[in-house]
Protein backbone atom coordinates (compact mmCIF):
# COMPACT_ATOMS: atom_id res chain seq x y z
CA UNK A 1 0.00 0.00 0.00
CA UNK A 2 0.94 3.50 -1.05
CA UNK A 3 1.19 6.08 1.07
CA UNK A 4 -0.76 9.39 0.90
CA UNK A 5 -0.30 12.46 2.39
CA UNK A 6 -2.44 15.85 1.97
CA UNK A 7 -0.34 19.15 1.77
CA UNK A 8 -0.44 22.56 0.36
CA UNK A 9 1.50 23.50 -2.74
CA UNK A 10 4.12 26.35 -1.46
CA UNK A 11 5.74 26.57 -5.24
CA UNK A 12 5.04 25.40 -8.60
CA UNK A 13 7.84 27.29 -10.02
CA UNK A 14 9.58 24.18 -11.72
CA UNK A 15 8.17 22.96 -14.99
CA UNK A 16 7.35 19.30 -13.93
CA UNK A 17 7.67 19.50 -10.35
CA UNK A 18 5.75 20.90 -7.34
CA UNK A 19 6.78 21.74 -3.44
CA UNK A 20 4.09 20.13 -1.15
CA UNK A 21 4.34 21.21 2.44
CA UNK A 22 3.01 18.68 5.01
CA UNK A 23 1.55 19.54 8.31
CA UNK A 24 1.72 16.69 11.17
CA UNK A 25 0.42 16.80 14.70
CA UNK A 26 3.08 15.13 16.91
CA UNK A 27 3.51 14.77 21.14
CA UNK A 28 6.27 14.98 22.72
CA UNK A 29 7.27 11.96 24.46
CA UNK A 30 8.50 13.06 27.50
CA UNK A 31 6.32 16.35 28.60
CA UNK A 32 2.74 14.73 26.30
CA UNK A 33 2.73 18.38 24.54
CA UNK A 34 1.40 18.83 21.34
CA UNK A 35 3.43 20.53 18.42
CA UNK A 36 3.17 20.73 14.87
CA UNK A 37 5.80 19.60 12.61
CA UNK A 38 6.35 20.73 9.07
CA UNK A 39 7.99 18.24 6.06
CA UNK A 40 8.41 19.51 2.64
CA UNK A 41 8.08 17.27 -0.21
CA UNK A 42 8.56 17.48 -4.09
CA UNK A 43 6.42 15.58 -6.06
CA UNK A 44 5.99 15.39 -9.70
CA UNK A 45 2.95 17.84 -10.77
CA UNK A 46 0.94 16.00 -13.92
CA UNK A 47 -2.03 17.56 -13.13
CA UNK A 48 -1.45 20.85 -13.52
CA UNK A 49 -1.42 21.47 -9.50
CA UNK A 50 -1.11 26.02 -9.02
CA UNK A 51 0.74 27.60 -5.78
CA UNK A 52 -1.60 27.67 -3.33
CA UNK A 53 -3.94 24.42 -3.96
CA UNK A 54 -4.12 21.83 -1.65
CA UNK A 55 -3.25 18.48 -2.82
CA UNK A 56 -3.51 14.48 -1.61
CA UNK A 57 0.40 12.89 -3.08
CA UNK A 58 1.31 9.43 -3.70
CA UNK A 59 4.27 7.66 -3.02
CA UNK A 60 6.11 6.47 -6.11
CA UNK A 61 9.35 4.90 -7.26
CA UNK A 62 11.63 7.71 -7.67
CA UNK A 63 11.38 10.05 -10.61
CA UNK A 64 14.93 12.24 -9.90
CA UNK A 65 17.30 12.57 -7.22
CA UNK A 66 14.43 14.23 -5.12
CA UNK A 67 11.05 13.40 -6.11
CA UNK A 68 9.89 10.14 -4.34
CA UNK A 69 6.17 11.33 -4.90
CA UNK A 70 3.37 12.26 -7.54
CA UNK A 71 0.67 14.56 -7.48
CA UNK A 72 -2.42 12.41 -7.21
CA UNK A 73 -5.79 14.77 -7.10
CA UNK A 74 -6.54 18.34 -6.10
CA UNK A 75 -8.98 19.14 -2.90
CA UNK A 76 -10.90 22.24 -2.09
CA UNK A 77 -10.53 23.48 0.82
CA UNK A 78 -14.03 22.72 1.86
CA UNK A 79 -13.03 19.09 1.44
CA UNK A 80 -9.60 19.61 3.50
CA UNK A 81 -11.92 21.78 6.24
CA UNK A 82 -14.05 18.10 6.56
CA UNK A 83 -11.01 16.51 6.54
CA UNK A 84 -9.57 17.52 9.89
Amino acid sequence: MKRRLRGKVVSDRMEKTIIVSVDSRKTHPLYRKKYLSTKKFMASNEIGAKKGDFVIIEETNPTSKMKRWKADKVISEKEVGAQE
